[in-house]
């Protein structure tokens, strides 16, 4: 039986806000900062884990005031709480609609003190989308002969923040920090995006396929964020391969689909741009369906096509400020590490993918 699923806690994106996360302008953008502890029963051991990013992070739903309360970092908070037998405190820097260097300029410096706690033990941060989805919306409203720089200047300001950040953070976190880790991109809209556009090359004079386009783009800038954090003392949690391939073998190469996509450390971009735009994309799958066997599918994008779905209810986080709050976790402990719904909801996912290079002690 088909289980294609959308978390009852997801809302429809407001065109509004779908306008200002679309615009470059960086007043169309909007912290949603949370701090939330999981409350582990018989300790008072208490541990940090920063996450800094945009939307995604930020676990956003639509709304102005409120976001989900278990997005992926704080998903990867409970795991942490069980590994460690000790309260976690997540604390997402966030900003949604903020592209790579105000994520970097106005998150990851300008609150540079969240990290550099005593308590710290763990600092993510995810970047880019923003970059990407606003170079796909200028793309997609040319006519005329088309103009290719925009998708380039996304990747090259990707790779240049990506490269900044784990700089600052390799300089800035608290010496007692375990674990530094990057989230890479997933493609929403890739079903979407399989359209002709409306301008035409300007050698072949024909139109070209959006996705044909913009997943080497999204290839190029996940490649350097794995290869940075390879460089840079940072683990790769590739969300990309997460979210856009089959949890089973659908092409009888004897390996799963979400495994064969994943990067390799020591890779070249070439070889990785291959594999993934020649050699799997017919694997690739919108994670509106994203396959956990042949049979079963769960849908890992909300209704605007771009964030992930969520479990757990929201907090207040928007206009009106942001929650820090304290609550048990869902689950106590977990089956070869993994809870009962790590597959069902896009954040998750995303927050099992960082639970897999906790360390195991902190």
């Amino acid at each position: 039986m088909n289980t294609h699923l959308r978390s009852t806690a997801c809302r429809a994106l407001p065109i509004a806000v779908l306008l200002a996360l679309a615009a470059p302008a960086a007043a169309n953008t909007l912290n949603q900062n949370v701090s939330w502890t999981i409350d582990r029963p018989g300790t008072a051991t208490k541990y940090r884990m920063v996450a800094y990013g945009d939307s995604i992070y930020a676990g956003y739903n639509g709304s102005i005031s409120n976001a989900a309360r278990y997005s992926a970092p704080t998903v990867n908070g409970e795991y942490l709480a069980a590994r460690w037998n000790a309260d976690i405190e997540t604390v997402r820097r966030t900003k949604s609609g903020a592209v790579a260097r105000d994520v970097y300029e106005n998150k990851i410096v300008a609150e540079r003190s969240y990290m550099q706690a005593a308590s710290t033990r763990v600092v993510t941060f995810e970047m880019c989308g923003n970059d990407g989805l606003q170079a796909r919306t200028a793309f997609k409203s040319q006519g005329g002969t088309c103009n290719y720089t925009g998708l380039e200047a996304a990747v090259n300001a990707c790779k240049t923040y990506v490269a900044q950040s784990m700089d600052f953070i390799n300089a800035n976190a608290h010496p007692n920090t375990r674990l530094k880790i990057i989230s890479n991109v997933y493609y929403p809209g890739y079903a979407a995006d399989n359209v002709q556009s409306s301008c035409r090359d300007g050698v072949t004079g024909q139109t070209v396929n959006l996705r044909d386009r913009f997943l080497p783009a999204l290839t190029r800038m996940n490649y350097w964020m794995c290869e940075y954090a390879r460089q840079k003392g940072f683990q790769c949690a590739d969300s990309f391969a997460q979210y856009m391939g089959a949890d089973h073998d659908s092409n009888g190469d004897g390996i799963v689909d979400a495994e064969a996509l994943r990067w390799v450390p020591g890779e070249s971009e070439a070889s990785y741009l291959q594999r993934i735009t020649v050699t799997l994309r017919g694997t690739l799958r919108d994670a509106n369906t994203k396959f956990v066997s042949a049979q079963s599918s769960y849908d890992y994008i909300q209704s605007d096509d771009v964030h992930p779905t969520y479990a757990g209810g929201t907090v207040s986080a928007g206009l009106w400020g942001g929650t820090t709050g304290t609550g048990a976790a869902r689950y106590a402990s977990f089956v070869n590490g993994r809870s009962p719904i790590w597959n069902q909801f896009g954040h998750e996912r995303m927050g099992w993918a960082l639970s897999v290079y906790n360390p195991a002690t902190p």
